[in-house]
């Protein structure tokens, strides 16, 4: 990330009063008619700016450590974009200027030197960390994050992770922020080659030029900027981590670039009190703003302008705090910080054995930053300004695809090179349930298996990819989709139809209600939409960073489907209560029973069977705890106290169903005994995640779920 780094790239105009230009000089086609009378160039290096990398830097730092008042430190990201977007094109302006041309090979040549030599070696490093203490499951993800990075498409494989619900269960990548630099580096893909044809068009850098410019980019910066206020609405996941919705920021730094010299004539107390009121609304969203604020859509604004404030008020006087030496070093090392703090963030927890307090998050983002000083030395410094390099652009390019090659081969080879130990051990093979006393023997039996079972089903390595059919069918609608899905399975033809209705948890049911459809020749009609309860309530979407419409407006509708179907039987069945509830203002415990009271009145009807099956365990991240613990499973199970949510309001929301007239189906004794919960039973992995059954395990317990449901 430009905007992170230092040396030339931290140059831009400043205040211009010295000496008249020299004469113009005769070019080519291209030339760049200059003023007979013009100040004199500005000078290269802003203070202010090196400041303000390290004042964004550690804005990113702290919120990632979790310190407290710094809930919107993330913002610092989006002062970055200002500042790169600001740089690279003033850079591309003076080169315009300077030779009457934009050499496009050699700007990705300058970048290429710029960025790779530190983000190859802190991958690398990255990987092989990952394969020496993360789980030896995660790897195979993280080495396809690492090919992400090497391609700068890191942000689009997190948006689609991120929108994917039950792929979005994992622990966060300790690549993953390397999405900003691909959004940065897609940015300039574009621009340069847009800056080139206006300059080619005209052959000179006039007004009438820059005017066409500061349109064009005036145009898209726009339109980017309705883009992520509209989709920040509908998907903000598309929107934190798309391009589409974060070119404005960098087109806001940019068209600042064009405007240096109308900044450059503000006076001094105008351009102290701009750019002091940059720095104070930079830190009002810091720490107004928080994981729940909407972003970016309109809240980016604020960081946004005010990183644009303190950079037009330095180009007259830069505000002079930001001049402080401390700053200036950490901006110097803001682009290897920022690449080295969140690996070893990610890391720590498995260094430490438990989720790290604030203050030993601190003391990895020390050894983070003495990391950074290091590859800034020895690495980032030294490569770009290797004379050998820079002279001819395709050696710039030559050495940045050779660092990219090596960067891949070797995180090919370090998570080839690692192995999932295997325990040896053979489990007897877990067969479909009829019997809830054999089941309960065979629970017992697996407390304390001596290993995960070699011939364990399904394997650790396909657990991600162990969802129940209907998913596959598509008939789950997305986060954002509200259309009830015409899916029907069993048999068909039936007179009797059943509906499944609810969450993830109603669907992780799915497996064994087909099994007991087409064994009782039923039609099974789904009616499952992820992190919507069947509960009448009204919650916010964390994924979407803004109240659940679409799970209001998808329940009403699967509550008039299911009175259009006329079923013989309903079961519902949904994630534990609890948690918190939009438009509620009382006990939310109370809110919780009368949400679920409205939803059995809605789907009752005379002659008709409807069941509420209470919810199954929670865990930790079964699949990867195991691959580390493959001795001791029983390391990845928690009591059932702990397992088992919310046990006192579940209990009062089953009295409530019964009041009512609904069965109860009460599925714990199938997977825990009186004070444990085991994560493998038998030779069966029971978990696919945190708290989803497998599909193997919901078909084995076909027969008991079977003998519950009665006509």
């Amino acid at each position: 990330m430009t905007a992170l780094g230092t040396g030339t790239s931290g140059s831009s105009s400043a205040p211009v009063r010295t000496a008249p230009a020299p004469a113009p000089r005769r070019r080519g086609p291209l030339s760049v008619e200059r003023p007979a009378a013009r100040a004199a160039r500005p000078s290269r290096h802003r203070r202010d700016i090196q400041g303000l990398r390290a004042v964004a830097v550690l804005l990113v730092v702290a919120y990632h450590c979790g310190l407290p008042l710094v809930g919107g430190g993330y913002v610092g990201v989006d002062v970055f974009f200002v500042i790169s977007g600001f740089l690279i094109t003033g850079l591309l302006l003076r080169e315009a200027r300077d030779t009457g041309r934009i050499s496009v090979p050699g700007f990705y040549a300058r970048r290429a030197l710029r960025l790779l030599p530190a983000a190859t070696v802190v991958v690398v490093a990255t990987v092989a960390m990952s394969v020496w203490w993360l789980p030896p499951l995660r790897l195979p993800d993280i080495l396809a994050d690492a090919l992400h990075t090497t391609g700068y498409a890191m942000n689009w494989r997190l948006a689609v992770i991120g929108t994917d619900y039950l792929s979005a269960e994992t622990d966060p990548s300790p690549l993953q922020h390397f999405w900003s630099l691909a959004v940065e580096e897609q940015f300039y893909l574009v621009w340069p080659l847009l800056l080139l044809l206006v300059v080619r068009a005209r052959g000179d850098l006039s007004r009438i030029v820059k005017s066409r410019i500061a349109l064009l980019l005036g145009g898209l910066t726009a339109v980017s900027f309705l883009v992520s206020v509209w989709q920040t609405r509908h998907n903000a996941g598309w929107a934190y981590f798309g391009t589409h919705t974060r070119a404005w920021e960098l087109g806001v730094g940019a068209l600042l670039a064009l405007g240096t010299g109308r900044a450059a004539r503000l006076g001094r107390r105008t351009a102290l009190a701009l750019a002091g009121a940059g720095l104070i609304a930079i830190a009002a969203a810091a720490v107004v703003y928080t994981e729940a604020t909407p972003f970016p859509g309109y809240a980016a604004l604020l960081p946004v302008l005010g990183a644009a404030a303190v950079i037009a008020g330095g180009c007259a006087w830069p505000a002079p705090p930001l001049g402080h030496p401390a700053l200036q070093a950490l901006g110097r090392l803001s682009y290897s910080w920022y690449l080295w703090h969140w690996p070893l963030l990610a890391v720590s927890p498995y260094l430490w054995g438990h989720p790290p307090a604030w203050w030993q998050n601190i003391l990895a983002a020390v050894a983070a930053l003495v990391l950074a000083a290091l590859t800034y030395a020895l690495v980032e410094n030294p490569v770009r300004r290797l004379p050998m390099l820079r002279r001819r652009a395709w050696r710039g390019l030559c050495a940045g695809l050779v660092m990219s090659a090596a960067s891949v081969a070797l995180c090919v080879t370090l998570t080839a090179e690692a192995g999932t130990a295997t325990s040896g051990y053979h489990a007897q093979p877990l067969a479909p349930q009829s019997n809830v006393t054999t089941l309960q023997q065979r629970i017992a039996d697996s407390v304390h298996l001596p290993g995960v079972p070699v011939d364990l089903t399904p394997k650790l390595s396909q657990a991600a990819l162990d969802k129940p059919q209907l998913y596959k069918d598509m008939c789950s609608p997305a986060f954002t989709d509200w259309v009830i899905k015409d899916c029907a399975y069993g048999d068909l033809t039936s007179p009797t139809t059943v509906v499944l209705f609810g969450d993830s948890h109603a669907g992780h049911w799915f497996p064994a209600m087909e099994a007991i459809a087409r064994q009782r020749h039923w039609r099974l009609v789904p009616l499952v939409k992820s992190a919507c309860s069947a509960a009448n309530v009204f919650i916010y979407q964390d994924s979407l960073k803004r109240p659940f419409t679409e799970c209001v407006r998808w329940r009403r509708l699967a509550y008039q489907k299911i009175r259009d179907l006329h079923p013989a039987m309903v079961v519902l069945a949904s994630v534990s209560p609890g948690g918190g509830l939009l438009g509620v203002t009382g006990d939310p415990d109370t809110a919780w029973i009368r949400a679920w009271q409205y939803t059995f009145t809605q789907v009752s009807a005379p002659g008709r069977k409807v069941y509420f099956v209470n919810d199954t365990p929670w865990h930790q991240l079964v699949p990867d705890c195991l691959s580390q613990h493959m001795t001791d499973p029983a390391a990845c199970a928690h009591p059932r106290d702990v397992a088992v949510r919310n046990p006192e309001l579940r209990a009062r929301v089953m009295t409530a169903a019964r009041s009512q007239g609904i069965s109860i189906i009460d599925p714990l004794p199938w997977f825990c005994t009186a004070t444990d919960c085991p994560v493998i039973i038998g030779n069966v992995l029971v978990y696919k995640d945190r708290h989803h059954i497998t599909t193997v395990y919901s078909k084995l317990l076909a027969p008991l779920l079977s003998a519950e449901l009665v006509p």
